[in-house]
């Protein structure tokens, strides 16, 4: 691969894979190149696991010799965040003392990757525990900039090219955001719709688990493949899982899409101001009907309750060895675990009644709409020192509802700029569907990063 080449997309290599023109042994070899080019200045990656990675390669290319392709995820190279338990394979999430813990068994997401012919290249960073610390992982497009948190190797790597897609998790902002400071897209599904066994939990009324991929169709095939009931999983919904690839290759067409304003607005720098002027009048001028949707009114008080439920639930968690071993804990976490050991269980449960009433007040928005559009952040990606803003993201990580970033601009600095698109809840097929057309729409100047090794 020559340094302007263009990895493929999972939907792409998927076809010449099936189709007996691209091999998932090159196809890998190619991610390592990007590795190789670019990890020293990047740091996405825990581990590499170079020889299993080859080994799987060559296993599943000697399937498709045999006429035995799994799908659109067979030999396919993906990253798994280091809160996600692989057989075999540490799990330390981000902390010193449980860097050397082996994993017995696969997360249930994971399990549901491997059987479906992915091939795992390693562990991406995590920022300590999945909260704010800041990661050592660099934004691809400017090494002084974050790449977002908690996912921040997840999103790196994929805008590096260094695997195709990529596991990810969100309680606050933590795939959307860091997929939309590195130019990437990132889903966050329903609650419920993608089980959280085998990841270590943060919140776990909030723990959500999706993907981050280059595009549309590719985040598409990994929820495909992620989702569904998991008996392991109590927070895992029955809900049926549509065919979402298959809903994409309908004709694409004009969507009914609200634009909701408030701290959308105030919060927003004028960068991202201007994107979502630039990208209604697009959007408008292609046929979709792009309203003002009133203000919910619970979302006066929506960032202050998110944090009380993460804090309080987090605590929980971590209690104990919080108190044994404080010393693994950076301050920003410790900071959060301090905050949600002083909350009383009155505060939480106030919490809790409010984040129930807010999910049921906002259902309204989608009265005369198929989906709400806001900025994904408050603006490109800040320094390395922090991981950004998550208040566009937590409102809908405590409200459950599925959303989706997608690249839209470049800032003049460089730096991507990205927009929501948020639908009710079980609505990933239609989400989807609105989501591709208005990828279609935007033509987002998609390219390789611009070091040279």
């Amino acid at each position: 691969m020559s340094e302007n080449d263009m990895l493929p997309t999972i939907h792409a290599a998927a076809e010449e894979i099936r189709d007996g023109r691209l091999s998932p042994v090159d196809l890998l070899e190619g991610c390592l190149e990007q590795i190789d080019r670019l990890e020293s200045r990047i740091r996405a990656w825990v581990f590499v696991d170079e020889e299993g990675a080859r080994i799987d390669a060559k296993r599943l290319t000697h399937e498709i010799t045999k006429g035995q392709w799994r799908g659109p995820l067979h030999g396919i190279p993906v990253g798994i965040k280091d809160i996600f338990d692989v057989f075999d394979w540490p799990t330390a999430a981000g902390s010193k003392l449980w860097e050397h813990s082996i994993a017995r068994q696969d997360a249930t997401v994971v399990e549901r990757l491997r059987q479906a012919g992915a091939v795992f290249v390693g562990k991406t960073v995590t920022t300590a525990f999945a909260s704010f610390d800041p990661p050592p992982t660099r934004n691809p497009w400017n090494l002084d900039r974050t790449p977002g948190g908690s996912s921040s190797g997840s999103a790196a790597a994929v805008a590096c090219r260094m695997c195709l897609g990529a596991l990810a998790s969100q309680t606050g902002g933590s795939i959307v955001r860091p997929a939309s400071y590195c130019g990437v897209t990132g889903w966050k599904p329903t609650f419920g719709r993608v089980s959280v066994h085998g990841v270590v939990p943060l919140a776990p009324s909030m723990d959500h688990v999706g993907p981050i991929a280059v595009c549309v169709k590719d985040l598409a095939i990994l929820l495909q493949t992620i989702a569904g009931k998991d008996c392991r999983d109590w927070r895992s919904s029955a809900q049926p899982v549509p065919n979402l690839c298959a809903r994409l290759t309908t004709r694409l067409s004009p969507s009914r899409i609200g634009r909701l304003h408030g701290f959308f607005d105030t919060m927003a720098d004028a960068n991202l101001q201007g994107l979502m002027e630039e990208v209604t009048h697009r959007l408008r001028s292609r046929g979709a009907q792009v309203s003002d949707v009133p203000w919910p009114p619970g979302f006066n008080n929506v960032l202050a309750r998110h944090r009380t439920v993460m804090a309080y639930e987090a605590a929980a968690f971590h209690r104990e060895r919080f108190v044994r071993h404080p010393g693994d804990y950076p301050p920003k976490i410790s900071a959060l675990l301090e905050e949600g050991l002083r909350c009383s269980e009155r505060e939480y449960a106030q919490a809790k009644n409010q984040q129930e009433q807010l999910t049921r007040e906002i259902l309204g928005c989608f009265a005369e709409v198929q989906a709400l559009l806001t900025p994904a952040t408050t603006c490109s990606a800040p320094a390395a020192e922090s991981t950004g803003d998550p208040a566009f993201n937590s409102p809908w990580s405590y409200t459950g509802l599925p959303t989706i970033s997608l690249p839209a601009r470049w800032s003049p600095e460089g730096l991507p700029l990205a927009l929501q698109l948020v639908g009710p809840a079980w609505s990933e097929e239609d989400l989807l569907h609105v989501a591709l057309w208005c990828e279609e729409v935007l033509e987002f100047e998609n390219k390789l990063v611009p070091f040279e090794k």
